[in-house]
């Protein structure tokens, strides 16, 4: 038996660090299905494929190895960009969500994170979380994040570029970002990572008891 719990949720919530907090809590797998996306763009990149080719695309997400995401190389922005460009094409939706499914399967459990977990990918997955905040909080948690790293940010470029994202994500026919009906909210704007991840795991708790 394997026990799934599934998160999603729009970029900068809180939901990466959540999930790898319940993954290493509980001993279980943890994928970041937004990074498959960005593994599959990578490989095109790398091999010089084109990235809008939905037939080639699909062919090296069929064929990516979820072993290997290397999170620090995937967060390129570049790979992020191009990324966003094959993630629309439904038979590349389809490939990936078929090896997350695999992935999910892996004993004794797994934790999932990404934005259709709950309501494509896994959805009958015991937990379902939905971590989210505001823009403007999401926003400054990037920036801070970019400037403690030694970067340079400009807070309301880094809030444009999240409000087109969390658009993009909501909008899109295929797969939209939304909470699953019997999904728990987390609204993270006020609440810090122990609180959320208190919260989660009295709800992951009820359902392993059951």
């Amino acid at each position: 038996m394997t026990f799934t719990i599934a998160i999603d949720g729009p970029a900068a919530a809180g939901k990466g660090t959540l999930s790898r907090r319940i993954a290493e809590v509980y001993g279980f797998h943890h994928l970041d299905t937004g990074l498959t996306y960005r593994a599959t763009a990578k490989a095109l990149l790398d091999r010089g494929l084109p990235l809008d080719d939905e037939a080639v695309a699909a062919e090296v997400a069929r064929n990516l190895d979820l072993a290997g995401l290397d999170r620090a190389v995937l967060s390129a922005h570049g790979i992020g960009e191009a990324a966003s460009k094959i993630a629309v094409m439904p038979s590349v939706r389809r490939a990936l969500v078929e090896a997350q499914r695999g992935f999910a399967a892996r004993e004794p459990g797994t934790v999932l994170d990404g934005r259709d977990i709950g309501t494509v990918v896994c959805p009958n997955a015991p937990v379902k979380l939905y971590v989210t905040a505001s823009a403007e909080v999401r926003a400054k948690r990037r920036h801070d994040e970019i400037i403690a790293g030694g970067g340079m940010a400009d807070f309301d470029t880094i809030l444009d570029d999240i409000r087109r994202r969390d658009e993009r994500d909501m909008g899109r026919a295929d797969s939209p970002l939304k909470p699953a009906d019997d999904a728990h909210l987390l609204d993270t704007s006020e609440m810090s990572i122990e609180a959320a991840f208190s919260a989660a795991k009295s709800f992951i708790d009820a359902a392993l008891k059951q």
